[in-house]
């Protein structure tokens, strides 16, 4: 961890669980860590960590759920847990895969992956900017073909994928070669899937 002062006493540590609880914690909290660790963010029975993201405060914060949607709002004005963000009329059997923090500004654009080995990349501008209460915007258009949303990450053409099935095959894949698309379609097959009843297991 860095020692530079000004830095962990300027950046935050936001996390997100899968139920779509997030909580913000300076980081100048993990600056003498103890020896049996230091208790992150207390997890309620069944939820567990989804994504950690490192932040100045004035990053915006988007988080996707299995059901293809996706909310888009200014991060936590302060730090503190306990904020929970929507997860629509499915929140019973519906969970968040992934957060994202960003520059109102970046370069980057938004990667998904479906089940399926669906996919696209979408412009950050196209999520338009929501309350934590709402259910959010389509980030991808969820069928029986696309399967639900495994991977939502910031990618740039620099970025290379790999691409990862439960059946064990592995691909890499340039990032550049998966076209950007409006957020409300379901993409291109970005990987055939030769294996009946195989799925997308992970995206890094």
């Amino acid at each position: 961890l860095t020692k530079d002062q000004d830095f962990v006493s300027s950046h935050y540590l936001l996390f997100c669980t899968k139920r779509g609880v997030i909580k913000k914690t300076l980081l100048e909290a993990y600056s003498r860590p103890r020896a049996n660790g230091i208790i992150a963010i207390n997890l309620a029975e069944g939820d567990q960590l989804v994504d950690v993201a490192l932040t100045n405060g004035r990053k915006e914060v988007l988080i996707a759920n299995r059901n293809g949607r996706a909310v888009r709002f200014p991060g936590p004005a302060r730090a503190g847990g306990g904020r929970r963000v929507e997860l629509g009329e499915d929140a019973g059997r519906d969970e968040v895969v992934g957060m994202l923090a960003v520059e109102a500004d970046t370069e980057e654009t938004i990667l998904v992956v479906s089940e399926q080995g669906y996919g696209k990349r979408s412009l950050v501008e196209d999520y338009r900017k929501t309350n934590r209460g709402t259910k959010g915007v389509k980030t991808l258009n969820i069928t029986d073909k696309t399967g639900e949303l495994v991977a939502f990450s910031a990618i740039t053409d620099e970025h290379d994928l790999m691409i990862i099935n439960r059946s064990g095959i592995t691909i890499r894949v340039h990032a550049r070669d998966i076209s950007v698309q409006g957020r409300a379609t379901q993409g291109v097959r970005i990987i055939d899937l030769k294996k009946r009843g195989d799925e997308i297991a992970s995206v890094c």
